[in-house]
């Protein structure tokens, strides 16, 4: 589905990112995921060893706009062209109001809505010059109900769903897709960090009976940077099982 195209996944090393970078190889493209650490991208390129001659993998400061210029530039010298970015990376918090502070707050911006602007502003001057191209952020369904604490993470999945829908406008002209997957209770490290009580009252209400998996939210990346959603711009894709927080 994905064949002769190139893709960059932030926050590729685990998780939903890694799932996607698989998926992605697996239907034909070249990968560059990032990590935050040269070590976690070197543990996720051993376990991609099959795919070696696709797949590259960097960890650029997200949130340094000459950082991910010079990334990029890497990407496009490696495979010649950049046409799918997925802005994955991200952080989430438990805090309380009460004893949230704002270099905390600050920090969960910078990574979680800040890199996404830079990332897609970096990414659309590429895709403009070749024609078009699809980027296709992480949100989450706490972008749709909010959450009982820590109160960043939500915000900026807020934030990430109206710059989804704005850029698919602004962008549009240029023949540049811009969607979000707003993934529901997934068996990834950010949910094995909740407590044990919380996963299980919001499992317990999921229509679906279980939480989801990597690879069903990685489903429906591939289904938003292949030709088959080539009329789907500015949606905010809920992978969720109708689970309400």
């Amino acid at each position: 589905m994905l064949k002769g195209k190139t893709a960059v996944v932030t926050g590729g090393t685990r998780g939903i990112g890694f799932a996607v970078v698989k998926k992605y190889l697996e239907n034909g493209a070249n990968v560059v995921l990032t990590g935050s650490r040269q070590e976690t991208v070197d543990k996720a390129l051993e376990q991609l060893k099959e795919y070696k001659d696709r797949v590259m993998g960097i960890c650029p400061d997200l949130a340094s706009p000459t950082e991910i210029e010079a990334a990029f530039a890497k990407v496009t010298d490696a495979f010649g062209s950049l046409d799918i970015l997925v802005n994955n990376a991200g952080i989430s918090a438990r805090e309380s109001i009460y004893d949230y502070s704002p270099d905390d707050f600050t920090k969960i911006l910078d990574l979680n809505l800040k890199s996404v602007f830079i990332c897609s502003q970096a990414a659309a001057k590429i895709m403009k010059k070749q024609g078009g191209g699809v980027i296709i952020n992480t949100s989450s369904m706490v972008s749709l109900y909010g959450q009982a604490a820590g109160c960043g993470y939500p915000a900026t999945k807020f934030a990430v769903n109206g710059l989804t829908k704005s850029l698919a406008r602004e962008l549009g002209r240029d023949q540049i897709r811009v969607n979000a997957v707003a993934p529901g209770v997934t068996k990834t490290d950010m949910v094995a960090a909740l407590p044990t009580e919380m996963v299980e009252r919001i499992s317990s209400t999921i229509p679906l009976g279980r939480v989801g998996e990597p690879d069903e939210i990685a489903d429906a990346f591939l289904y938003l940077a292949s030709d088959m959603a080539s009329y789907v711009t500015g949606a905010i894709l809920s992978v969720d099982g109708a689970a309400m927080t």
